[in-house]
């Protein structure tokens, strides 16, 4: 897909279409590639943003979900956005859940799918030491319910992240800061409607993950995709797209 990475002021993003503003945040391991069909669907009716949040370039000191959360507001306020309906998979959805607490008044409505913060299996002690291409292959296929969306290319882009002594460092940084900082206890302050949808076979945020933050949302709903594990804009975007497509059609009536 023909998308053009935008360079200014020290961000990186995507800003297709216009319209009202889709925020779309990626997690630890996945940019653009994993968005690319929600990006192209809703383009066409709204305006769809992807910062790339700089994951693996803050000092380690300050690597953490606060930090990249702090970087999303820069962004919000260097682009003059309003009123955003904010996406966030795995580690991007709970630098979505820090930054409506921190910044209600910009946020109309969040969605989650596979989002950290309130259980992690996700990463942690995997990744201590060089590790084989078979290992990571593993590692990678896990993410899916069908090991063949794991491509060549995605196995091949997290071998050399895993093996970059500067990567590997920053990625355990972040997990143990996602770790952390457990958002259970404030779930209940977060006011806007909230769409979880979710990978009925996710084994890296499992469905109980989901049920527990349905029930300590307020305004939540809870969609499941079968067949699907932790990122269901990739493994099924037709029908991530469908229930994305309802939420928003919901919160504009």
């Amino acid at each position: 897909m023909g998308f053009v990475l935008k360079e200014e002021r020290g961000f990186s993003y995507i800003d297709e279409g216009e319209g009202e503003v889709l925020l779309l945040l990626h997690g630890l391991m996945g940019g653009l590639s994993n968005w690319e069909e929600v990006i192209e669907e809703f383009s066409k009716k709204y305006r769809v943003i992807l910062p790339m949040l700089p994951v693996y370039d803050l000092p380690v000191i300050t690597t953490g979900v606060k930090t990249l959360s702090k970087h999303v507001h820069k962004f919000i306020k260097f682009k003059k956005l309003e009123n955003v309906v904010l996406l966030g998979n795995s580690l991007g959805g709970h630098v979505g859940l820090i930054y409506v607490l921190a910044h209600a008044e910009k946020v109309k409505a969040l969605v989650l799918t596979g989002s950290s913060g309130l259980y992690e299996n996700a990463f942690g002690g995997s990744f201590p030491r060089r590790e084989s291409i078979e290992f990571v292959k593993e590692k990678v296929e896990y993410t899916f319910y069908d090991p063949k969306i794991a491509s060549p290319e995605l196995i091949d882009e997290v071998y050399k992240l895993v093996n970059d002594r500067h990567s590997v460092i920053r990625l355990l940084a972040m997990a143990k800061s996602a770790i952390r900082h457990n958002m259970k206890k404030d779930l209940n302050k977060i006011r806007v409607p909230v769409s979880l949808i979710w990978g009925k076979n996710d084994k890296i945020t499992p469905p109980e993950v989901a049920d527990e933050f349905h029930q300590l949302l307020p305004d939540s709903e809870l969609h499941w995709i079968d067949n699907c594990g932790h990122a269901p804009m990739m493994e099924h975007p037709q029908e991530f797209n469908r229930l994305l497509k309802g939420f928003l059609d919901k919160i504009k009536a």
